[in-house]
């Protein structure tokens, strides 16, 4: 219940404050969007199969957005920046999309 207070209260002041992303970083936030819905995918897909647990959860969600940016970052260093970060879409879309299908047939039973 707190978390989803928190989720709440910080999207009203996200929306109140209207927040700009500097420039510099904004390549970096698409990637790392993606890669906290993976890690909410997967804690809830835990959570349904009775394995949650919240010090895993909160590794893996900071460490999804930090490896997934560390790799586009590294991608833009080579030059390939848009090439690596097509591949963590399709690597985390492919992941969220199992979370997602495993929920699905957890909650409706097909």
């Amino acid at each position: 219940m707190i978390a989803l207070i928190g989720l709440v209260v910080g999207a009203v002041i996200g929306l109140y404050l209207d927040p700009t992303v500097p420039v510099g970083l904004a390549p970096y936030l698409p990637i790392a969007v993606v890669a906290a819905l993976d890690a909410l995918f997967g804690g809830l897909r835990a959570l349904l199969d009775g394995i949650f647990d919240d010090r895993v959860f909160v590794v893996s969600f900071l460490s999804n957005v930090v490896v997934a940016a560390l790799i586009v970052f590294l991608g833009d260093q080579l030059g390939v920046g848009t090439q690596l970060s097509t591949a963590v879409v399709v690597v985390l879309g492919i992941r969220i999309f199992s979370n997602a299908a495993a929920i699905r047939r957890h909650l409706l039973k097909a």
